[in-house]
This record gives structure tokens, C-alpha cells and sequence, in this order.
């Protein structure tokens, strides 16, 4: 399976997947944590993957989101952005309500 391939089943079988730098619980740099805190803060599951693990994933990903940083938030596979945006969406409410109306359409 190539790459790409990987990214579309990841992005199909999870609602809320986030792309970063280690895991919630061990973050591995700032940006990661402060994005997998505000996540966490909504109160909903959702899925990571250590990028720092694989990486043809890591470079691979880059390509299919015209994204060139980390973390990257996807929400029913659509990507969110990274944590300048997901900041100010934690911010003024926006993160919360996209996060939960998610996790309501999966558990649906």
C-alpha cells in the first residue's frame, strides 16, 4: 500500500485524527502539546499518530495536505490546520463545537 493510500484509510476510519510530534501523553515539541491539549480540552476521543515514527509517512503527509508543518488536525478528513489555527479556533469556541458535532456523527 502506498502512502497515500495509507493517509486515505487513516483519514476514512477516524472522524477526529491528529497528525503530530509524539503522543497526547508525550508530546515530543510545543506546537504538538499545546494542539493535543486544546483537542483533549473538547472532551471527545480522537486518534494521533507519532509522525516521528514513520517517516515516508511524515514526508508523504507534507505532500497530500499542501501542509508543510506539524501538527495537522483533520476532521472527517477534511484538515483543520496546524496549531496557530487550532489555537484560535480552541479559542473562541469553534474547535469544541467541530469536535463534538464529529464525535456525534460517528457514534450516528
Amino acid at each position: 500500500m502506498d502512502i497515500n493510500e495509507t493517509i486515505k484509510n487513516q483519514l476514512a476510519e477516524n472522524p477526529i485524527i491528529l497528525y503530530m510530534k509524539g503522543s497526547p501523553q508525550a508530546p515530543q515539541c510545543g506546537f504538538s502539546a499545546k494542539t493535543s491539549q486544546a483537542l483533549m480540552a473538547c472532551g471527545e476521543r480522537f486518534a494521533f499518530v507519532n509522525i516521528l515514527d514513520n517517516q515516508e509517512l511524515r514526508e508523504g503527509l507534507k505532500v497530500y495536505s499542501s501542509w508543510p508543518t506539524y501538527p495537522q488536525l483533520y476532521v472527517n478528513g477534511e484538515l483543520v490546520g496546524g496549531c496557530d489555527i487550532i489555537m484560535e479556533m480552541s479559542e473562541n469556541g469553534e474547535l469544541a463545537t467541530l469536535v463534538k458535532e464529529a464525535a456525534k456523527q460517528a457514534e450516528a
